[in-house]
């Protein structure tokens, strides 16, 4: 007897009317009509079963603080980086670690099951590190929380940031983060990209850094982050994230930049909410829309996911823990309205981030841990048209969050009944 079998579902591969069974925490068997029986059965009706979404690119230690110590008021990126520099002396771990759980409710309830989080360690207290490590800790049951060191203020700009990351990575950091962008010079920010990918080779770590998140054309970073990448071996394991200004690059640069990132087996991670929220403050008209070249990107065989980057805090004073209004945004902002395209962008929130974190055992197959969404919707690019309810979420197995199906209901004899219109 198996523990689950959910009958009757479609894939986002395109299968329709499958069922998938699962034992143990994994599936064991994806096909139609499996003739088995198992302690819990869940019938789709049509719907579809998902991997979990995934956020690669987030920062908890700032979520849900919107409005401390005040609101930014420009809606910049620079005032938020200022405004979190206000912040930080007033923080605590308790209230660090209070916010950073009550995001994680959104979270699994939203069938988000993994996080790949970036830590601020420009603070020599390292508490948000502490915090992030006991949350966790915590939160493992539920998702994978992956923790970035990430030197905010500028490795090499920020007093003590070097000797801060490195301690934050002995403590047990995931991964090895930068902003060379944001360092006093171009020289500077091509140092800091080197020292950090010299720290990743020697401790075999992945590395994910934010590139030249800015409108200048000429903050090229993310060719300094492909050759250290290939230099040093580091193919599979670098990510360059945001890498906005490759939409203000000319077409010559970037026909020459693409290929290079595609060879050193850098991967890409947009963030659509917020690079167009943030990207193009200084324009008149036309206004740039700041994301990267997403489907230049993908067209080059380069993987790209989407990022949420932030909810309610300095930067951003919305968002909802929900991947599908980001793949919603993305799609919209790359233009990406064919149906492969379409399909790619729920990818870019479940199975390409799932590679670029290293997730192996992700995914709608056999073998890999039952970790799934039942979503209320027929195909990806129906759930990403409904931002579609969460219907089921199951980890390991275990389901661990549901949501009743959106419908419209009537008080009928004193209790509410499902209304189907057509048949009135």
């Amino acid at each position: 007897m198996l523990d689950l079998i959910i009958k009757n579902c479609n894939l986002a591969n395109g299968q329709t009317g499958v069922d998938v069974g699962v034992q143990d925490g994994r599936i064991v068997a994806i096909q139609p009509a499996l003739q088995a029986s198992a302690g819990e059965v869940v019938d789709a009706q049509g719907q579809l079963l998902s991997a979990p979404f995934i956020d690669p690119h987030f920062h908890m230690d700032s979520t849900l603080s919107y409005g401390l110590p005040r609101v930014n008021q420009s809606g910049t990126l620079l005032e938020g980086i200022a405004l979190w520099g206000e912040l930080k002396p007033l923080l605590t771990q308790e209230a660090l670690v209070e916010r950073a759980l009550a995001y994680c409710d959104w979270a699994v309830a939203n069938g988000l099951l993994a996080i790949r989080s970036h830590v601020d360690v420009c603070d020599s207290r390292l508490l948000a590190t502490e915090a992030l490590l006991h949350v966790r800790e915590r939160v493992k049951p539920y998702l994978d929380l992956q923790l970035v060191a990430f030197p905010q203020d500028g490795l090499l700009r920020s007093p003590g940031a070097m000797d801060n990351l490195t301690r934050a990575l002995d403590m047990g950091l995931d991964v090895v983060g930068g902003i060379p962008h944001f360092e006093r010079t171009m020289a500077d920010g091509a140092e800091s990209v080197r020292l950090l990918c010299e720290i990743a080779a020697e401790r075999g770590l992945r590395v994910d850094m934010h590139c030249d998140e800015t409108d200048d054309p000429m903050s090229r970073h993310i060719e300094t982050l492909a050759y250290q990448t290939q230099r040093l071996g580091l193919q599979g394991r670098v990510n360059g994230s945001h890498l906005t200004s490759m939409h203000s690059m000319d077409n010559y640069y970037v026909s020459k930049l693409i290929p290079l990132i595609r060879e050193a087996g850098v991967s890409a991670i947009s963030n659509p909410l917020i690079n167009i929220t943030i990207q193009g403050r200084h324009d008149t008209y036309p206004k740039r829309r700041g994301m990267t070249r997403v489907p230049e990107l993908l067209e080059a065989g380069v993987t790209v996911a989407f990022g949420q980057d932030c909810v309610m805090d300095p930067w951003y004073s919305l968002g909802s823990g929900d991947m599908l209004e980001v793949a919603h945004m993305g799609l919209h902002v790359a233009q990406m309205t064919g149906q492969d395209a379409m399909n790619a962008c729920f990818e870019a929130v479940t199975t390409a981030p799932a590679k670029i974190l290293g997730l192996d055992e992700t995914g709608i197959d056999v073998g890999k841990r039952a970790d799934m969404v039942l979503l209320q919707a027929g195909s990806p690019v129906e759930a990403i048209r409904l931002r579609a309810t969460r219907l089921h979420v199951w980890r390991g197995g275990k389901r661990v969050a549901s949501t009743p199906p959106a419908t419209a209901s009537l008080m009928l004899e004193g209790r509410p009944q499902t209304v189907d219109f057509r048949s009135r």
